[in-house]
């Protein structure tokens, strides 16, 4: 065998230490720039805020407790599978996708916790956020290799009132999409808890955001839930009413015929008399069944709207959840460390030694 076929490569743990120490100044140096410079990035970087709620829905259905009990301590749940709703606790979190969900929320009025600023969420988000200094930049610097969209002049809402979700313009666009990632909606698979978390570089709106954002939803829930009933209940009453005037009519119409006819003994007139008095009983019998009816939808409306319960209400935070800045500088000095260090090692990693078996 040749020597370089019998030798073979070890880590000399020494060298590499004795290297390092050697540029230890250099490494050092490096690694304060590097933290330095971090710091001055990760400081122009806006700090945010997050408000949480958490909410218990009611569920419709009914199902079998000890399997349903057995399946969710398997992460399964098999609740929705005996409900007619469309929309379970499950699907919630879609419903924030929905560019209708998000438009909705442009007009919630909201406050800086300084006082400084007093408008709609709309205008809070397209005239009075913070940005890193270089993102303007970006951005013109995307514009130029991006093609430019077509006007639409039907999407023209500027305040947040009007703005058609089925027509959005680019400006519009991108304020949904930042909506969209500061606001979260998520699930607890077996106890089916809706937790909604919401960012925003101020704590006060953060907090109005979050409270409003749970009630819109519940707002939404509760629409649905009850949109049937609703509309019998308005059936019934359109119904009700007509039945009212006919009565009444009805009514007025006997009243008359009697007061005009009271010392009159001939049979055709007690026969007209009788005819109207079976008549005016008859639309009062109607609107009596109607009636009824009109209070057994209303009492469904109330039967069908969900309970929602509340198990942690919004709160205006008071340390900013990010950017972690002091991770963020340790991160990258770290970082710099272990570059820099293997730049200087990388020929002194590994050393050849004669193999054992070597003659």
């Amino acid at each position: 065998m040749t020597n370089e076929q019998n030798r073979h490569d070890l880590i000399d743990l020494s060298r590499i230490v004795k290297k390092l120490l050697q540029k230890k100044r250099n490494i050092l140096l490096y690694t304060i720039g590097v933290g330095i410079l971090s710091a001055i990035i990760i400081v122009q970087v806006p700090r945010y805020y997050k408000s949480e709620v958490m909410l218990a829905p009611e569920v419709s259905g009914s199902t079998n407790g000890a399997l349903a009990s057995i399946a969710s301590s398997f992460g399964v749940n098999i609740g929705e599978q005996e409900t007619s709703d469309a929309i379970y606790p499950m699907l919630y979190p879609d419903l924030f996708e929905s560019n209708d969900f998000i438009v909705k929320l442009f007009n919630i009025e909201v406050e800086t916790i300084d006082g400084s600023v007093k408008t709609n969420y709309y205008d809070y988000l397209a005239k009075h956020q913070k940005s890193a200094p270089w993102q303007p930049a970006i951005r013109w610097f995307k514009r130029l290799f991006k093609q430019k969209a077509p006007s639409r002049p039907g999407a023209t809402g500027k305040s947040g009132n009007g703005i058609d979700p089925f027509m959005l313009t680019e400006t519009q666009t991108a304020l949904v999409s930042s909506v969209k990632s500061n606001i979260q909606c998520s699930i607890d698979k077996k106890t089916e808890v809706i937790t909604i978390s919401v960012k925003d570089q101020d704590p006060l709106i953060c907090a109005t955001l979050a409270d409003s954002v749970r009630q819109r939803l519940q707002e939404f829930i509760t629409e649905y839930r009850t949109s049937k009933t609703r509309c019998d209940y308005e059936y019934y009453k359109k119904l009700t009413e007509n039945a009212l005037t006919d009565y009444e009519k009805a009514s007025e119409i006997y009243s008359r015929y009697c007061d005009n006819h009271r010392d009159i003994i001939l049979q055709a007139y007690i026969s007209e008399r009788d005819n109207l008095e079976n008549d005016m009983q008859v639309k009062f019998n109607t609107y009596n069944a109607l009636n009824t009816q009109l209070q057994a939808a209303k009492a469904k409306i109330q039967e069908s709207t969900p309970a929602f319960t509340t198990l942690q209400s919004a709160s205006v935070p008071i340390k900013a959840a990010g950017p972690k800045r002091m991770i963020f500088v340790i991160g990258m000095m770290f970082m710099a460390f272990i570059i820099i260090s293997a730049i200087y090692i990388r020929k002194d990693i590994f050393v050849s030694v004669p193999n054992d078996r070597e003659q």
